[in-house]
């Protein structure tokens, strides 16, 4: 259900920018707006990873630099199955993570300084767990596919207005649907990437979870994280909110202000999900 759902969000994303391409351009724009979707695509598919990671400044580490870290993840990712990611350090205080990559071959699993320094073994492990199931489900590329679809209808959007919109649309109503559509557009999108962000988190708690065989080791962290969060600035993530939705807890400091506009699920319910989860693995004995 999760993936129908997935699915479907991502089509009606798609269906968005062709329709203010339209209101740009017409059937032309609708067609431009296609092909700037697949070259915007085309271009994050190759280089999303090298560019978030250098946003965060994230640094590579081996097991020269970081050998308990890296064997942590190296253990993990065979317990899912994965090849071994590539591991990175962001020098931060605000504890948190996120995985990038264009799929498991191609992954790369990051986490602050902060996230090493106030958890626990277990409550690491629940965390990179997580992490490895965003690797698993390929929701890196899935996640930079939103986000750059939501950008580029935000940036057609602004044309149209600047420009006037499509010249068939410009007197009587039609101007009016088209100024209309141009204010919404961007609003509809980022709603549609936040919905299928919290689809895909509700998921990776879940296969998170039967990774680690552990469901309270992330829910313990969550809770950590989320209380963190609230009262560590992330100032990197402040100043490129575009990417908060790929750490494990909202990294923004307004994050809280309305759930409609969340980027991630209640980590209230996200904990609640992992409690049941975890009397389902005691009901089996596991």
């Amino acid at each position: 259900m999760n993936y129908l759902r997935t699915a479907i969000l991502l089509a009606g994303l798609t269906a968005l920018f062709m329709a203010v391409g339209y209101l740009v351009g017409g059937r032309n724009g609708a067609i431009v707006a296609l092909v700037i979707a697949s070259a915007t695509n085309l271009f994050a598919y190759w280089n999303s990873d090298r560019m978030v990671l250098s946003t965060y400044g994230a640094q590579l580490v081996d097991r020269h630099t970081a050998p308990e870290l890296v064997e942590f993840v190296e253990g993990l990712a065979q317990r899912a199955g994965l090849p071994m990611p590539r591991v990175f350090v962001m020098d931060n205080p605000q504890p948190n993570a996120f995985a990038t990559g264009r799929n498991p071959q191609n992954a790369a699993v990051a986490v602050t300084t902060g996230l090493m320094q106030s958890l626990n073994r277990e409550q690491l492990a629940g965390v990179i767990a997580h992490e490895l199931a965003h690797i698993k489900n390929r929701d890196t590329l899935l996640m930079t596919i939103t986000a750059t679809i939501a950008g580029a209808i935000s940036m057609l959007a602004q044309l149209g207005m600047f420009f006037g919109g499509h010249r068939g649309n410009n007197s009587g109503p039609g101007a009016i649907a088209s100024i209309i559509m141009m204010i919404v557009a961007p609003l509809a999108a980022m709603l549609v990437q936040m919905a299928i962000s919290r689809t895909r988190e509700y998921a990776a708690d879940n296969l998170g979870a039967h990774i680690v065989g552990r469901p309270l080791w992330l829910a313990s962290a969550l809770a950590q994280i989320e209380n963190a969060a609230h009262h560590i600035p992330n100032m990197d993530a402040e100043h490129n909110p575009a990417t908060a939705h790929m750490f494990i807890i909202n990294p923004l400091s307004g994050h809280g202000v309305d759930s409609l506009f969340a980027t991630h699920p209640s980590t209230e319910n996200r904990i609640a999900a992992l409690r049941r989860l975890a009397v389902e693995f005691g009901s089996r004995g596991a």
